[in-house]
C-alpha cells in the first residue's frame, strides 16, 4: 500500500486546519492586496490570449438543456451572466460524448440528463449561441470532454437496458458495489479515441475556444490512466498512460496546432492516505496500487509532448468524494499544496508545450477569496486560479474584486446543496444564496420599479426575512423589518459558530452588510430588539412573516433531572458544558454530527452521536456527509446509529439499541446514501435484535431538529383581518439557507 507523505499531511491538516489562525484569516473576504495585479494579467494558452487568470470551475450542467442535449436559453444565459462578471476562461460541466459505448449515460428512449455535443449538428446552434454570447463580454469557453463516467455511473442501466456498466478493469459500481462494472474492449476504447476526436472537432466548428479534458476524479479517462482501477494484462491499454494519450493525438490530429487543450487531472486518488487498512475489508481493496503524484507528473509531462496547453490538479476521487469537492469544511486553498508540486516538477524539467510556452499550472479548491488567490499567483504556486462555486453565488465576483469591492461579494457557503444536491435529486443546478443562478433566462438581474408603493413588514432577520426586505425596498416599496434580538441573522449566528462554518460566518458578515448598506440607500428601517405584534403591524399595507422555527424538545422520564441542552444553545454558551466531559448529541443529522465534531475538536469532549436512523446526515451533499463523518471518526466520535433514546438519568441515559450484526456500519464514507425514490435491489434488509443499554453522560445535547413556528402567524391571522399575511421561511417550513433565501427572493421580487 503506497502512501506519500504530502498526501499524509494534507490528509490530517484538513481535519483540524481551523485551530490555526493564519489559515482561518486566509479564508475571510479581505482586499488587502487590491489591485489584484497578478489576478487581472494575460495569461496565453497556445495561441489564445486570455484577459485575465481567473478561470470558471467545471460544474455539472445537468438537465440544462433540451432533451437533443442542445444547450438551452438557461444555459446559455448562465453561463453569459458568469462572462459579463468578468471571468477569463470559463469551462463547461462534463460533457460525455460516448453515449452509444458507455452504457451508464443514456437512460430510457434515448433520453440523458447531461447537454451533448456528439448528438449531430442539431445541437451545433446551442453550442454556437453558448460561445458568441460569453465571447461578446470579453470570456473565452473550453468545452470540458468526457468520455464517460464508466463505474461512477448511474447502475440503472442494468435494469433498464439490461447492460452492464463498464470499465478498464473488472472493477466494483461505486453506488452499489455489487454491481461488476465489466472490462471496455480494446475496439471499445479505440471508438471512444475517435468521439474526443470528432467532439473537439466540433468544438472548434462550433466557436469554442477550446477543449478541457475530463481525466480526473475517477471517471472514465481516470479509470484507464490510474493503475487503481486499470489492472490491464493484455493489449494496448494495459499502458495506463495510452488512453489519454491517444486522445490528446486524436483531438491534435483533427483539430491543428494552434486549437488550446487544457487537461484536468488528480494528482492521487489518495484514498491509501484516506484510508489505510480499512481498505483491506471494502471494495477498495482492489484500489490500493494507484498512480503517485510522480508518477502523475510524468504523465502530464507526455501529456503536454502530445499537445496539452494547460493543466489543473487536484485529488481524490468518489470513494472520497469530499476532496474533488470540497465542502465549506475544508481549508481555504485546500489543493494549492498539490499545484505547486506540479508547478515545480514542470519547472525543474522545463516542461513547455508544443508551441514553446511555458504550460500553465491551474489551482483549484476553495480559492473564492481574493486575498488568497492573488497570494498564490504571487507566490508561485500556480499560474492561474480556478474558483467554480463562489461565481454561482456572485457571477460579479471578478469586477467586483477589480474595482476593491470584496465586501459587496456574496459569498459561498460551501452548502453544495444547490449545486449539487439539486441536480443529484433530479433538478439542475442552482445556489444557495443566489436564487438567480440558472434562472437567469427569467429573473432579470434588475427588478422593475413597483408601480403601486406599500408600507411592507417583514418579520424576522434571518436570510429569509433580509432577502425578501432588501428585494422588496430595492423595488420601491416602504419596508420595515422587525428583529427581536439585537442582530440580524437568525439561525446563522449559532450555526455559523464552529471552525468549520467559516464560510458561513462570511455569509453572516454579509447579510449583515448587506441589509445595513440598503437601509441608507433605500426605504428600509431596521427594527432591531423589537418584538412585531397586531399592534406594531396594524398600520402596514402588508406583512411578511419569516419568523424562524422552534427547536424540537424530547420529553422522556427523567428530563427534570438530566443536564440537557439544545444544540443551539451550546452554540451560543458553550460555557455551559465547561464541567462535562462526555457528552451524548441526540440527532445524527446535519447539525448534530456538526456540534459533535465542533465539542470534540474545539473543546475536548468525549462524545456520543445517536441516531434512530440507519444513516448519518442522510439528506446532506454526499462531499459534505463524507468529509464530517471521516473527520468524526479520526476525532473518536462514537456514532450510533439504529439507537433509541428511551429516558434520561441523572448521570447518563437509557437507550434501545438495535445490535444485530445487520445495521449498517454508520462510519461508512465510500459508498453514497441513493436517493429516496432510487430503490437498491441489491441492498439487504435490516433484522431487529433490540437491546436497552445505558450510556453514562456528563450532558445531553439535543439536535432533533426543528418545528415550524406558526403560532405568530396563527395569531396575527386572527388579530389582522384583511391583513395579507405571507408566511415564508423556516416558520412556514423549516429547512435550509436554500430554501430560505429562495423563498424571500420570491416574495419580495412579487409584492
Amino acid at each position: 500500500m503506497k502512501q506519500e507523505q504530502l498526501l499524509t499531511q494534507l490528509h490530517g491538516w484538513y481535519g483540524d486546519w481551523f485551530a490555526d489562525d493564519a489559515t482561518m484569516q486566509q479564508g475571510r473576504m479581505n482586499q488587502n492586496l487590491h489591485p489584484y495585479d497578478n489576478l487581472f494579467s494575460s495569461v496565453q494558452i497556445n495561441k489564445l490570449t486570455l484577459k485575465n487568470r481567473l478561470v470558471m470551475a467545471p460544474i455539472g450542467n445537468i438537465q440544462m438543456c433540451e432533451e437533443t442535449g442542445r444547450p438551452n436559453e438557461k444555459m446559455i444565459a448562465y453561463f453569459a451572466e458568469r462572462a459579463k462578471g468578468g471571468v477569463g476562461l470559463i469551462t463547461t460541466g462534463l460533457i460525455p460524448v460516448t453515449h452509444n459505448i458507455d452504457n451508464t449515460l443514456t437512460e430510457k428512449g434515448d433520453l440523458s440528463y447531461f447537454p451533448r455535443i456528439d448528438r449531430s449538428r442539431t445541437v451545433c446552434a446551442g453550442w454556437r449561441d453558448l460561445a458568441q454570447r460569453c465571447q461578446s463580454h470579453g470570456a473565452r469557453v473550453f468545452v470540458q470532454l468526457s468520455a464517460g463516467l464508466g463505474r461512477v455511473g448511474n447502475p440503472q442501466c442494468m435494469l433498464n437496458k439490461y447492460k452492464f456498466p463498464q470499465s478498464a478493469s473488472l472493477n466494483p459500481n461505486f453506488y452499489i458495489p455489487q454491481v461488476p462494472s465489466l472490462p471496455l474492449t480494446n475496439g471499445q476504447i479505440r471508438r471512444m479515441v475517435k468521439a474526443m476526436g470528432q467532439a473537439a472537432a466540433d468544438a472548434k466548428a462550433c466557436g469554442l475556444d477550446g477543449v478541457y479534458i475530463h481525466g480526473h476524479e475517477g471517471y472514465l479517462i481516470e479509470q484507464l490512466a490510474n493503475t487503481a482501477f486499470n489492472r490491464r494484462k493484455l493489449g494496448r491499454y494495459a499502458d495506463w498512460q495510452r488512453f489519454g494519450l491517444d486522445i490528446v493525438e486524436e483531438i491534435r490530429s483533427r483539430c491543428g496546432d494552434d486549437y488550446p487543450i487544457m487537461f484536468r487531472i488528480n494528482s492521487s486518488l489518495a484514498l491509501n492516505e484516506t484510508y489505510g487498512d480499512v481498505m483491506k475489508s471494502t471494495h477498495m481493496k482492489k484500489f490500493r496500487k494507484g498512480r503517485t503524484m510522480e508518477e502523475t507528473h510524468e504523465y502530464l509531462h507526455n501529456l503536454v509532448r502530445a499537445g496539452v496547453d494547460a493543466v489543473d490538479v487536484d485529488l481524490g476521487c468518489y470513494e472520497n468524494w469530499w476532496l474533488p469537492h470540497p465542502p465549506e469544511g475544508m481549508p481555504p486553498g485546500c489543493f494549492l499544496a498539490v499545484a505547486q508540486a506540479c508547478r515545480e516538477y514542470f519547472t525543474k524539467h522545463e516542461v513547455t508545450s508544443r508551441a514553446g510556452l511555458p504550460v500553465p499550472v491551474v489551482a483549484v479548491g476553495k480559492l473564492g477569496y481574493p486575498d488568497l488567490a492573488e497570494h498564490a499567483l504571487q507566490s508561485g504556486q500556480c499560474d492561474m486560479v480556478m474558483i467554480g462555486r463562489p461565481l454561482l453565488a456572485d457571477p460579479e465576483w471578478p469586477n467586483k474584486v477589480r474595482a476593491g469591492r470584496v465586501g459587496d461579494i456574496t459569498p459561498c457557503i460551501g452548502c453544495q446543496e444547490g449545486c449539487i444536491n439539486e441536480f443529484v435529486n433530479g433538478g439542475h443546478p442552482q445556489c444557495a444564496v443566489n436564487p438567480r443562478t440558472a434562472f437567469e433566462e427569467m429573473l432579470p438581474a434588475q427588478l422593475p420599479k413597483t408601480d403601486r408603493p406599500q408600507k411592507i413588514a417583514v418579520v424576522g432577520g434571518g436570510p429569509a426575512g433580509v432577502t425578501a426586505a432588501v428585494i422588496a425596498a430595492q423595488r420601491g416599496h416602504s419596508v420595515t423589518l422587525f428583529e427581536q434580538n439585537d442582530r440580524l441573522g437568525g439561525k446563522l449566528e449559532v450555526a455559523s459558530v464552529p471552525g468549520i462554518k467559516f464560510d458561513l460566518q462570511n455569509y453572516l458578515a454579509w447579510l449583515r452588510n448587506h441589509a445595513t448598506k440598503a437601509a441608507g440607500e433605500y426605504d428600509l428601517t431596521l427594527k432591531l430588539n423589537t418584538e412585531a405584534t397586531a399592534e406594531t403591524l396594524k398600520d402596514f399595507d402588508r406583512v411578511v412573516l419569516a419568523a424562524g422555527a422552534r427547536d424540537i424538545n424530547i420529553g422522556l422520564p427523567g428530563r427534570d433531572r438530566a443536564n440537557i441542552h439544545q444544540a443551539a444553545e451550546v452554540l451560543q454558551h458553550p460555557v455551559k458544558l465547561q464541567n462535562a466531559s462526555r457528552v451524548v448529541v441526540i440527532g445524527g443529522g446535519a447539525v448534530g454530527c456538526e456540534v459533535a465534531y465542533w465539542l470534540a475538536k474545539e473543546h475536548n469532549k468525549q462524545v456520543t452521536v445517536v441516531e434512530m436512523q440507519e444513516a448519518f446526515m442522510k439528506q446532506a451533499c454526499t462531499a459534505n456527509r463524507g468529509y464530517l463523518l471521516h473527520y468524526l471518526a479520526e476525532a473518536g466520535v462514537t456514532l450510533l446509529n439504529c439507537t433509541q433514546l428511551l429516558s434520561y438519568q441523572p448521570n447518563g441515559i437509557t437507550l434501545r439499541q438495535n445490535q444485530h450484526k445487520s445495521v449498517p456500519n454508520p462510519y461508512v464514507t465510500w459508498t453514497p446514501q441513493l436517493p429516496e425514490n432510487v430503490p437498491n435491489p441489491m441492498a439487504k434488509p435490516v433484522r431487529e435484535d433490540l437491546v436497552d443499554v445505558f450510556l453514562p453522560c456528563d450532558a445531553v445535547v439535543i439536535a432533533a431538529g426543528s418545528r415550524a413556528a406558526d403560532a405568530l402567524y396563527q395569531k396575527l391571522q386572527r388579530e389582522l383581518p384583511g391583513m395579507v399575511i405571507d408566511h415564508i421561511g423556516d416558520g412556514f417550513a423549516p429547512g435550509l439557507v436554500l430554501q430560505a433565501v429562495r423563498s424571500g427572493y420570491a416574495v419580495g421580487s412579487t409584492l
